[in-house]
């Protein structure tokens, strides 16, 4: 039996129209799946949603039907390619239908923001090491490791990997060298473990994650493809007067002035350092705060350095709270292995020349918001003397309850009108 399907076609308010929905809806009955839902074709659903039926008739009443869907397959209807396009009024129960594989799909949720619960129950029982078994097995060339702990040994290997570092409560200390192995920081007499008492696993109260930097700078001189534009400041100056990169500023060209030792070896590093807090879990009520610090090196051409796979995270400080009063201590190991690079150096191999030097590193400036600055130098950002540059001659007035920093006009030129 061959359906009219000219309806879909017609004026949604037209009796036509309103006909040919009602027998498709006693089409679309016997086509649903456990859950009492069928695909809804109308033209914002076109068959990717399924729906209850009173839902599929609100949407095709108000929207209307999807007018390219002329063969039902996702109601009954046999495929293109089969050699009988006539409608089957009951559905076969002997061979799957398209209507098993959307029972599947719809395990996810319409608008796709979940799974649902059997299948939840279901991945919760899965192991990390089940999955990786899993994988080896349909992918037997590849070197898939065995278990999560080979994968962090091999990121170690490659210097990927990071340290973690106990910190004290009231952020006043770093359980770090030479307060590695004690229990209660001598000062503020806080343990560093949440539970003292604890049989197992003891649990630290902060800790600080460490990535550190110079395994990292050795592995991009290792590979040839990033070693050769670790020069390019050197050879990629601006020849016009205008600055297209920070090496054709003035500040980088008072450095190389004043330190010409460093400045002969191009291959030396030269970074920039951004910090600033923010709360990883998007509650404006929660004080959690996280501090990243990140650096990238200048070395590289612009269109290179400001890219995100250039940016190195060094360091992770999390904190309850904002941790902007205690971060000289969390900066300590990064402070250490720069003053290092910098006095030291230590031995690369350039994998572009296929030679060995001794790479020194330093840090030209910060990147950050006038709080984050503040936070960074040590200087205050409020009060009468906020302004780092002026310091006591910082021009400020206390105007109902807030500060107000007048006197600007002194650094405009004296006959700007």
């Amino acid at each position: 039996m061959t359906i009219d399907k000219s309806w879909i076609r017609e004026n949604r308010m037209s009796s036509k129209y309103l006909e040919g929905l009602k027998n498709f809806m006693k089409i679309a009955e016997k086509h649903v799946n456990s859950k009492g839902k069928v695909c809804c074709p109308c033209k914002t659903c076109v068959n990717s949603y399924r729906h209850v039926l009173p839902t599929v008739y609100a949407h095709l009443h108000d929207i209307g039907f999807l007018e390219t869907y002329t063969t039902w397959i996702y109601h009954g209807e046999k495929h293109v390619g089969s050699s009988d396009l006539s409608y089957n009024s009951t559905p076969i129960t002997n061979t799957p239908t398209s209507n098993e594989m959307f029972d599947v799909i719809d395990d996810v949720d319409e608008e796709g923001r979940g799974i649902d619960s059997e299948f939840d129950d279901l991945f919760k029982e899965l192991n990390t090491k089940f999955t990786l078994n899993l994988l080896r097995a349909a992918f037997p060339k590849s070197k898939i490791l065995a278990s999560h702990y080979e994968a962090k040994k091999k990121l170690r290997k490659i210097g990927l990997g990071y340290q973690s570092i106990h910190t004290c409560k009231n952020d006043c200390a770093l359980f770090w060298k030479e307060n590695g192995f004690m229990q209660n920081y001598p000062i503020c007499k806080e343990s560093k473990w949440v539970d003292t008492t604890t049989k197992g696993k003891k649990v630290p109260q902060k800790v600080l994650r460490c990535f550190p930097l110079t395994p990292r700078l050795r592995r991009i001189h290792s590979s040839r493809f990033t070693a050769k534009d670790r020069s390019w400041h050197n050879t990629g100056r601006s020849i016009d007067g205008m600055m297209y990169h920070p090496v054709d500023g003035k500040s980088w060209q008072d450095f190389d002035q004043t330190y010409p030792e460093f400045a002969k070896e191009p291959r030396n590093v030269c970074l920039g350092l951004a910090a600033d807090g923010f709360n990883p879990f998007g509650n404006f009520n929660s004080t959690y705060s996280t501090c990243p610090v990140i650096l990238t090196t200048y070395n590289t051409p612009p269109w290179i350095c400001m890219k995100e796979s250039s940016f190195m995270l060094t360091l992770l400080i999390p904190s309850p709270k904002s941790s902007s009063k205690g971060i000289d201590v969390f900066l300590r190991p990064l402070v250490d292995e720069l003053k290092m690079l910098w006095a030291e150096g230590d031995k690369m191999r350039d994998a572009s020349t296929n030679t060995v030097f001794n790479m020194h590193a330093i840090l030209l400036w910060t990147i950050n918001d006038f709080p984050a600055h503040g936070s960074l130098s040590g200087w205050s950002g409020q009060g009468y003397l906020a302004c780092r540059t002026c310091n006591a001659d910082t021009s400020s007035i206390h105007v109902t309850k807030k500060m107000s920093y007048v006197g600007h006009r002194r650094f405009l030129h004296k006959n700007l009108k």
